[in-house]
């Protein structure tokens, strides 16, 4: 079964046993050589906390003790991967957050056939905008708030609150501020800057830990493997990705690569009996509960299309509508008919109103003769190949 993951319960966290994801996984990380999978380029910056972060938390949830925020910018990176899911544990009050990043500079968007010329004769556009404004002190910022859900909540709530294609209702999870991040200097060098950056969710200072959210118990394992191929075994010890106020203190050695002075004469396994740490109780992950039964939950059925719904019909302008109606029948153009008609039915299903959009833009196309390419596919069970021609 391909199409659904192991999971321990239907809203449960990944497990390691799932060969079948982790071997798609492992391929997928090696498939790309001269740069990351995604997140291709970068630049410098700082990130503000705003200091009534507990007091705005005290609004909304209840927590049993009061402790003053300590930061930990002198252990490890936090690599805050926007997965819009996440666990955050406040000294013995376990919440569930998700971690929103806005705007503070507006949305502008592009009419689409100036976004298509740019892509052909100007694709790094927007990274020169943002290198410019950069460079003449107009630093770009972006307001991160969480939202807090208890752990009661999560359990009873009516869909999957990790389900990465669905947001928590502000009305019923309100928006808190937390900080600013504020992209203050371009790379001095690109290259050890930004081509070898090296970001990882996994990394988390203590009191944060993943949630069950199914794209991110992926990216868990995906990232770092990436790392190891593309960089190499010793990619934490490049300056970029190391701690920035200490050094590396692990039980890895020698590889590829291998940096400064291999940690010495240290002992590469645990426990020992010469310089093994004492374990740390406050970095101990918690305990949770998940279901007992282990299976390939199918998802497919949840509910996809209310928030998608509400989406088209009252947040976006009848301008953003119609963009948003033009690239998608760009994109499904050059697909075979009886898969555009698949996809505009999907749509239908959304909002009659959206999917007859899709539908007149598609005939349009088809009707100028646009789909004049021979497409090549192979049905499951069938030794021949079908091709169509001008359909």
């Amino acid at each position: 079964d391909k199409l659904n993951l192991m999971t321990a319960g239907p809203r449960g966290p990944l497990l390691v046993q799932d060969v079948v994801f982790t071997d798609e996984m492992a391929h997928f990380d090696r498939e790309r050589i001269p740069e990351r999978v995604v997140h291709a380029k970068g630049a410098g910056n700082t990130f503000l906390v705003f200091e009534n972060l507990l007091s705005l938390l005290h609004l909304f949830v209840t927590l049993e003790h009061k402790t003053k925020p300590v930061h930990y910018t002198n252990v490890w990176n936090w690599s805050l991967h926007n997965s819009h899911t996440s666990i955050y544990f406040h000294d013995m009050s376990p919440l569930m957050l998700v971690l929103v990043f806005q705007t503070d500079q507006g949305i502008k968007n592009l009419p689409v056939e100036e976004a298509d010329r740019l892509a052909s004769t100007d694709p790094d556009y927007s990274i020169r905008d943002l290198y410019n404004a950069i460079s003449n002190g107009n630093f770009p910022s972006w307001t991160l708030y969480i939202q807090v859900m208890t752990f009661e909540q999560a359990e009873n709530w009516q869909w999957n609150p990790f389900d990465l294609t669905k947001v928590w209702p502000h009305k019923d999870f309100p928006l808190i501020p937390v900080g600013r991040l504020v992209l203050n200097r371009n790379p001095i060098n690109y290259f050890a800057e930004v081509e070898q950056l090296a970001f990882d969710p996994s990394n988390m200072p203590p009191g944060i830990e993943p949630s069950p959210d199914k794209m991110l118990q992926g990216r868990l394992f995906s990232y770092p493997d990436t790392h190891r191929h593309r960089l190499g075994a010793n990619y934490l010890q490049l300056s970029v990705n190391c701690p920035y106020r200490t050094r590396v203190a692990n039980y890895q050695r020698d590889g590829p690569m291998c940096m400064f002075d291999n940690q010495g004469g240290a002992p590469n396994y645990f426990p020992n009996s010469f310089s093994a740490p004492d374990t740390q109780l406050r970095f101990v992950e918690s305990k949770c509960k998940v279901s007992p039964d282990v299976a390939r939950y199918n998802s497919a059925d949840d509910d996809n299309v209310t928030q998608v719904r509400t989406f088209f019909t009252q947040v976006l302008n009848e301008a953003e509508r119609e963009r948003l109606c033009q690239n998608m029948a760009g994109h499904i153009k050059g697909a075979q008919l009886f898969i555009q008609k698949r996809a505009v039915q999907n749509l239908m299903a959304v909002h009659p109103d959206y999917g007859t959009r899709i539908q007149t833009l598609l005939d349009k196309y088809n009707t100028e003769g646009k789909k004049n390419t021979i497409h090549v596919y192979t049905r499951g069970g069938a030794s021949a190949v079908a091709a169509a021609s001008k359909m």
